[in-house]
């Protein structure tokens, strides 16, 4: 099979159909076989019949999958990937804003010219302010932190080769960070290509501010996770020692201040009068509970099942 598109959603019935067909068009032009894996993530309206009713009239080509409640945009990515088959995986949103026309394309980049991984770019956007430039900020830190140069991380529309999706988990919120993900999976050609953005023509985003601040902690979890995962003692052990060290050149001084004052006659103050006694004292203690930490992690990771689990891409 050429491709699986893998389309989560939450209410969103008046655009599935139109969405379908547009896909069905597409595909026949180019004569692509295909696979359309519809991931209902617990909505409230008529989505799921419309989905049953297009796996009905195309039983072939569309699979549905349907949540008992609403778990979010990620966990509907991953059990869409476990179920793709596609030589080449799609992803896109079912509100018409992700045009289907840009599959030949991006299918051709991931065949041809050997990415592991495409991301669309929405290039100009149809969205208001409050979401394009929180998009911008996010977008900037993104890049900052993992080291890809991406434009829009949070492009629904995006190209991977089949070995991607099922080397990689998505959880939580983390769906903004597939690149990050399977850059850390040793997943390095990662490209990016200019798609169109469509104005939504029914119903309203799914999505909120909140989402900025959820991302940008899930942001640092991720960049923790990827670099520090396996080796946690190199985050919380160099830290603290530095703190201890701190503290411990802090307390030499004042200590050694106090004695050389004592041996030249004069009246000295207090150590604990001295700011830099409560600042070493601090530090110290800031340094001994961060190695703790590094310690009980280091401990947690080596106990883990999942220590040795490396990806092996050949084998001869």
């Amino acid at each position: 099979m050429n491709i699986s598109i893998v389309i989560p959603l939450l209410n969103e019935e008046e655009s599935l159909p139109e969405l379908f067909a547009w896909i069905k068009k597409v595909m026949n032009a180019h004569s692509f076989s295909f696979e359309v894996i519809f991931v209902d993530d617990g909505s409230t309206d008529s989505s799921w019949k419309v989905i049953e009713k297009l796996k009905t009239e195309n039983t072939n080509t569309v699979k549905g999958i349907k949540f008992r409640r609403n778990y979010g945009k990620s966990a509907a990515l991953n059990v869409g990937f476990e179920a793709a088959n596609g030589e080449v995986v799609i992803t896109m949103d079912a509100d018409l804003q992700d045009s289907p026309s840009e599959i030949p394309e991006l299918y051709k980049l991931i065949t041809e010219d050997g990415f592991d991984l495409i991301s669309g770019w929405k290039q100009k956007r149809y969205d208001p302010l409050s979401k394009t430039i929180p998009t911008k900020l996010f977008n900037w830190a993104t890049r900052k932190m993992t080291g890809i140069y991406l434009h829009d991380f949070n492009c629904g529309l995006k190209a991977y080769k089949h070995a991607v999706v099922k080397n990689i988990e998505v959880y939580g919120e983390m769906h903004r960070y597939i690149p990050a993900i399977a850059k850390w999976e040793g997943f390095t050609q990662i490209g990016e290509k200019v798609v169109q953005h469509q104005e939504r023509k029914y119903g309203t985003t799914k999505f909120g501010l909140e989402r900025f601040i959820n991302g940008f902690l899930d942001l640092l979890s991720i960049t923790f996770i990827g670099k520090f995962g396996k080796k946690p003692m190199h985050f919380f052990g160099l830290f603290g020692t530095l703190m201890f060290l701190v503290g411990f050149i802090l307390i030499v001084y004042v200590g050694g201040e106090k004695l050389y004052f004592l041996t030249q006659g004069v009246r000295a103050r207090l150590v604990t009068d001295t700011p830099q006694f409560y600042i070493a004292l601090v530090a110290m203690i800031m340094g001994v509970q961060l190695f703790l930490a590094g310690y009980l992690a280091e401990l947690t990771s080596r106990n883990s099942p999942n220590r040795n689990n490396y990806k092996i891409e050949t084998e001869l």
